[in-house]
């Protein structure tokens, strides 16, 4: 049986990089790989997926909320490929596990766990209901030698704890460590996120 995959990673983990090194080796050994990415993340182009790297690749669907897929264009198919799978809908998620399962077909998908309040995008938190492997791609924090687990937003040097869920670009944002995360939000910030925070000395 086909598996779908979640491999996830904050900022700056190469998990785009790792997506297109997949695509290359299937394409490589001759077999058929199609790649998927959420319609309105049109950073470096609608249909292209680009990592930092300076590789990029077009992407073969434009995945919108309310997509509804047509199983006989995943036939005969070796592997599906999905960029920033967090901003997709729990119902398009949906639809990649029956794929699996219908079509034989592996899926594997690649994004953030959680946004900068440190909240499962609904896409996310539905890939982590339903994948059959969940694996992580490590980074370092930006601030630190410990593994990087949350995206903070910045704004003018400063944290940044409330505002909309998406906001594209990468430049307002960095991969942290909890350590750094907490000290860098303050008693205050994480307050505003709805932490359950202990009296006293921080």
């Amino acid at each position: 049986m086909a598996k779908l995959y979640f491999r996830y990673g904050t900022m700056d983990s190469a998990k785009t990089l790792n997506l297109l090194a997949v695509a290359h080796n299937y394409r490589k050994q001759g077999k058929r790989v199609m790649l998927l990415k959420p319609a309105f993340d049109d950073r470096f182009g609608r249909g292209t997926i680009v990592s930092r790297s300076g590789l990029s690749a077009e992407a073969d669907m434009l995945v919108e909320p309310d997509t509804v897929f047509e199983a006989a264009r995943f036939d005969d198919l070796d592997c599906v490929l999905v960029d920033e799978a967090q901003f997709l809908s729990p119902s398009v998620i949906e639809q990649l596990r029956v794929l699996t399962l219908t079509r034989n077909v592996p899926v594997i998908c690649y994004g953030l766990r959680t946004d900068f309040q440190t909240r499962c995008f609904p896409g996310a938190q539905r890939l982590m209901e339903l994948a059959d492997a969940i694996e992580e791609v490590k980074v370092t924090c930006q601030f630190c030698d410990r593994k990087a687990v949350f995206n903070i937003r910045m704004a003018d040097g400063e944290a940044v704890v409330q505002g909309a869920q998406i906001e594209l670009g990468d430049e307002s944002y960095a991969p942290v460590c909890a350590r750094h995360y907490v000290d860098m939000v303050g008693p205050s910030g994480l307050r505003r996120l709805g932490f359950g925070v202990p009296a006293g000395d921080f």
